[in-house]
């Protein structure tokens, strides 16, 4: 592989991490990776990348995306992330992808990016809403929505990313 072809992939794979990474904070990440996906597919000319798999992956982000949206409408807003907690979400993210990559490679490392991040931003949020009156704080439910959209949207980019990482390196 040359220089320019190494740069390309690596790339490729941080913006994969980074689509996966920008779920956590309600952003349309599987759109992300949607985007990189097809950018790298053209690039290198639908070699290893093809229509069927791409049109698979517009699907999962179609329907993931508009379950946000539908969630969304239903109540279950997102909460504006705070500089503490994207501080934290990242270091929660390196640890968590620490932990996991000895024990899972690759998928553990973009797991461990996601749950890690996930737990750190989660940590930080609880310990800002406990500082709200209990007026101002939302209901369980809301929460609960809002925190099962993030997981569902994280799950469907961990997937996405390996689909796309296994076709590439098989």
């Amino acid at each position: 592989m040359s220089a320019l072809e190494t740069t390309g992939t690596t790339l490729f794979i941080v913006l994969l991490f980074f689509g996966v990474y920008c779920v956590i904070f309600g952003l349309p990440g599987t759109l992300v990776i949607l985007i990189d996906v097809i950018s790298y597919a053209a690039v290198t000319h639908f070699a290893t990348i093809g229509l069927p798999l791409i049109g698979l992956l517009t699907i999962m982000t179609l329907v993931v995306e508009g379950i946000d949206v539908l969630s969304g409408i239903a109540g279950a807003r997102m909460i504006p992330a705070s500089k503490t907690s994207v501080v934290v979400s990242l270091v929660g993210g390196v640890l968590g992808a620490a932990a996991l990559t000895p024990v899972f490679l690759g998928l553990g490392t973009i797991t461990g990016l996601f749950l890690g991040g996930f737990g750190g931003m989660l940590l930080v949020e609880q310990a800002e809403r406990k500082k709200l009156k209990p007026l101002f704080r939302e209901r369980f439910g809301i929460r609960a929505g809002r925190l099962g959209i993030v997981l569902l949207k994280g799950a469907t980019g961990i997937a996405m990313s390996v689909l796309v990482v296994t076709r590439i390196y098989s």
